[in-house]
């Protein structure tokens, strides 16, 4: 594929999230869980401009999803987007502009295709979403994949998120350490289920079916503090595609021929990929 989408993870993690993802035509925001301040710091480090933001894309409504948007929106006249059940969810969401989206829709911005697909969350109605660009005459140009906070892939996740350059695929805890962990039984049992958040061991299981020779990298998102580690995640995203380590902490890994690598994002350390 033809590098025309990027994507800037500002912050992901159980304190905050959010993400640009930028087209051709400008950028699109996904979630925004992090107060305005950090969001333009991030970005400033990153070397990306928040003035390019076209359009808002909600994943779901929990506040480390959503807590930063109202500020943000005060600062932006371009349209938000969000399914009527995220809107309907919390009060300050159903007080914002927003466009409803359902979870089957697709939409056009910013010089992108944008796929919306249901996840699997404990909340009303969660989506995931693939960016795609396609050349004059229909082909497929530039694909990425952006999936966090679901307990397991849907149908329309699979299908949405095979074959994309960048997979943002979430990868949130290693079960040993949850199982062993300072979590109350029902909390495990929650992150654990199908309504919570998919363990690196789920997510590497995915990986087979999902990359492709057009896959380059694969990014595990919404990572634990208390529950994971960067070295943990991609060790085991790295076994199930035959990458090896390519540092000495094991953050980030490499196939033999260079094609494909894997990283994670963090809470508190932005990341861009290119």
């Amino acid at each position: 594929m033809t590098p025309q989408i990027h994507l800037h993870v500002l912050a992901s993690g159980s304190k905050g999230n959010a993400a640009v993802v930028e087209g051709p035509a400008g950028s699109v925001l996904v979630d925004d869980g992090i107060p305005r301040r950090t969001l333009l710091a991030r970005a400033r480090e990153l070397g990306i401009g928040v003035d390019d933001v076209r359009a808002v894309l909600l994943t779901h409504e929990h506040t480390d999803h959503v807590s930063g948007l109202s500020v943000f929106a005060n600062h932006f006249d371009g349209p938000l987007f969000a399914t009527a059940g995220t809107i309907a969810a919390r009060e300050r969401l159903s007080q914002l502009p927003f466009e409803v989206i359902g979870h089957t829709d697709s939409l056009e911005l910013c010089g992108m295709l944008i796929r919306v697909f249901p996840t699997s969350h404990d909340v009303a109605d969660p989506v995931g979403f693939r960016f795609a660009t396609v050349d004059g005459n229909g082909e497929l140009v530039d694909a990425l994949g952006y999936c966090t906070d679901t307990g397991a892939l849907t149908d329309e996740a699979g299908q949405a998120l095979t074959g994309c350059r960048v997979l943002a695929l979430e990868s949130n805890h290693d079960e040993r350490m949850l199982a062993t962990g300072p979590y109350p039984g029902f909390l495990k049992q929650r992150i654990h289920g199908r309504l919570g958040h998919l363990s690196n061991a789920q997510a590497a299981s995915a990986l087979p079916d999902l990359v492709t020779s057009e896959t380059e990298v694969i990014v595990g998102m919404h990572l634990s503090h208390e529950n994971n580690r960067p070295s943990v995640a991609v060790r085991a995203l790295a076994a199930a595609v035959g990458a090896e380590a390519a540092n000495a902490t094991f953050t980030e890994a490499r196939t033999a021929d260079g094609h494909l690598t894997v990283c994670v994002a963090a809470q508190d350390a932005p990341l861009s990929v290119w």
